[in-house]
């Protein structure tokens, strides 16, 4: 998630995000999670796409648990903690500005044997993808990071490094722009497409997608 900071009460009907902290229940668990949107801006307030996400998790539809998983624009950290105490492995990323705050948010809110579980780690879309193994990955989970038109390809090109065939991305995301819609046709030039879900008082769609094998035209 990029790091763009807002002038508070620049945004009517968005007060929710400069509380100092958010509290959820998934997978049996309080999750309380700092906010800082002074300090971080977007990075450090919980969006409703990480919310769906999250939900979307829990009711099971793809298998998590022992599986490894990768957040990408990780923010507040919300759906990389609850994919890890659904059982996943998480590689929980986000720019290095972020990801102090996004340590602390897991380490408050994940058992220990869940940490075990859980890297927090640095990644910049498109740069120094060779620190992470390529098509490693079962699942490549992301909320709420397609607005930045900038970094569409960069974003493409770190999903492509990621996957592997066989591996399922997972986008969580609210379509405000003709640029979003942009991205989602980029998307489908490199991956197969579909919509898994769609909560319509948030206004928010869940993506699925997977990797064309190389040499197979879509």
């Amino acid at each position: 998630m990029a790091l763009v900071p807002y002038v508070e009460n620049s945004l009517p009907g968005l007060s929710k995000l400069h509380n100092s902290s958010a509290q959820f229940r998934f997978a049996n668990h309080d999750i309380r999670l700092a906010q800082d949107w002074k300090k971080l801006g977007v990075a450090a307030v919980v969006w409703d796409a990480a919310v769906v996400m999250c939900m979307y998790l829990e009711l099971g539809a793809v298998e998590l648990k022992g599986k490894r998983a990768i957040e990408l624009g990780a923010g507040t950290g919300l759906v990389g903690i609850v994919a890890a105490l659904l059982g996943a492995q998480v590689t929980i990323t986000d720019r290095e500005p972020a990801l102090d705050f996004l340590s602390a948010n897991v380490e408050a809110n994940l058992p220990t044997d869940s940490q075990r579980s859980v890297l927090v780690s640095e990644l910049t879309w498109g740069e120094g993808l060779e620190r992470y193994p390529a098509g490693g990955f079962d699942l490549v989970l992301g909320a709420d990071i397609v607005y930045l038109e900038d970094t569409f390809v960069p974003l493409l090109h770190t999903m492509e490094h990621l996957c592997s065939d066989t591996t399922v991305v997972l986008l969580a995301c609210k379509i405000r722009y003709e640029r979003d819609t942009n991205f989602l046709s980029m998307l489908k030039e490199r991956f197969t497409v579909e919509e898994v879900s769609y909560d319509k008082q948030r206004d928010i769609h869940v993506y699925k997608a997977l990797k064309v094998p190389q040499g197979r035209d879509l």
